[in-house]
């Protein structure tokens, strides 16, 4: 039996990986009821009785440009940690995601001789993989949820295991389709288009327009009546659903079909839309799940863009592309990422079904390939089975 006085220190950096950790966390205590969990997180790991040192909302940035833009918040963050692991000592540092501020959290956990379990791990097979040389020095157990991640960092010796994706827990529909859209003032029998324009601030900004934008050209040339739905991440500051919704008024698009800025669950509108036009990001394998067409969008700033993309090692920016290793869906990115093109490649689907069938076949394949619903489980399971064998 595990010393009941288990103490570990978690950190999940965005919100996604917040949802993700908060079933871990639920699934662990219910073997081990007395573990405590302090955390960088965010609502959902506080709702499951984690202890939130620092909300993540101050640090869910992405880029090199964003992240200098934040610096001061994130030495503070980052000191904090180091603080609370020399003070407290926890059973075990437990990472998600996030990989440039949780491996430098890892590095000092090491020197502490803190074990380090990495549930989500960093996507350096997209880039810089020659970091996985240091990831496994400073990392004990890595539990990975895409299916070929588990080979690449077996081939640098780590000690990983894949226990599937966990949305295939979380995604899930609240409300039929069609009262869902009744209810939201949207006609089920007239095509509807989701707009997500992505989960951080930044993201908003730099993506809104342009699928607004964008959202103009296929209503002037689709030739039916149609709505648009955006749903607001959880978690966005005030000052950006003003943002939102001023945006959709001086795009005229309040006038004309409905256009909804809806809060609430962003997969009843997933499973309601015709297609999505979405941000790279999780979301998509969410929209996969749900066999939802997509097209994938997405810009960083262009500092980001232009260090970056001599960096990146794969093929596709989309994790339904990567997993299928194929084109299932199509990708706007970058200077691509402007709405004549975008209004055009979604137009060319929406025009014609067996196009948007052929893509609801991949996507299911896709689906399967993310394994069987339980991963929250097997990853608690692996930690606490980690944890028995280290002490």
């Amino acid at each position: 039996m595990i010393d009941k006085k288990q103490k570990f220190f978690l950190i999940a950096g965005e919100s996604s990986g917040d949802i993700h950790a908060a079933q871990m966390v639920t699934a662990y205590k219910k073997k081990e009821p007395d573990a405590e969990f302090t955390c960088i997180g965010g609502p959902a790991l506080e709702a499951v009785g984690a202890n939130i040192l620092i909300p993540n909302s101050k640090l869910a940035v992405v880029g090199l440009f964003e992240i200098i833009t934040h610096s001061k918040e994130i030495i503070s963050a980052y000191k904090q940690v180091v603080k609370w692991l020399r003070v407290h000592r926890p059973t075990a540092l437990v990472l998600v995601d996030y990989p440039e501020f949780n491996m430098l959290i890892a590095s000092q956990a090491k020197r502490l001789g803190i074990p380090v379990f990495y549930y989500i791990s960093p996507q350096i097979w997209a880039w810089r993989q020659g970091r996985a040389r240091k990831i496994r020095r400073l990392v004990d157990k890595m539990a990975v949820i895409l299916p070929f991640e588990k080979e690449f960092y077996r081939r640098y010796g780590m000690d990983v295991e894949f226990v599937g994706h966990p949305l295939k827990d979380e995604v899930r529909v609240e409300t039929h389709r069609d009262q869902y859209l009744t209810e939201i003032g949207c006609s089920p029998e007239e095509v509807t288009v989701s707009l997500l324009p992505g989960s951080r601030s930044g993201e908003v900004k730099r993506h809104l327009k342009m699928m607004l934008h964008a959202a103009l050209i296929i209503k002037s040339k689709l030739g039916t009546a149609c709505h648009f739905i955006i749903p607001q991440a959880p978690g966005l500051p005030v000052g950006i659903k003003r943002f939102m919704e001023e945006e959709v008024r001086e795009a005229g698009l309040f006038s004309g079909p409905n256009t909804i800025i809806t809060i609430g669950n962003a997969h009843n509108v997933l499973a309601a839309s015709h297609l999505s036009i979405l941000a790279s990001g999780t979301v998509a394998l969410e929209a996969a799940i749900l066999s939802t067409p997509m097209l994938v969008t997405y810009r960083l700033s262009p500092l980001t863009y232009h260090l970056g993309k001599r960096l990146i090692k794969v093929k596709w920016a989309s994790l339904v592309n990567l997993i299928a290793q194929h084109e299932v869906v199509p990708e706007l990115l970058q200077n691509d990422a402007e709405p004549e093109k975008i209004a055009a490649t979604a137009l060319d689907y929406l025009k014609y079904p067996k196009k948007i069938n052929d893509m609801k076949a991949g996507l299911r394949e896709v689906t399967e390939l993310l394994g069987p619903p339980g991963a929250s489980a097997r990853a608690a399971e692996l930690l606490r089975t980690f944890t028995q064998s280290r002490f």
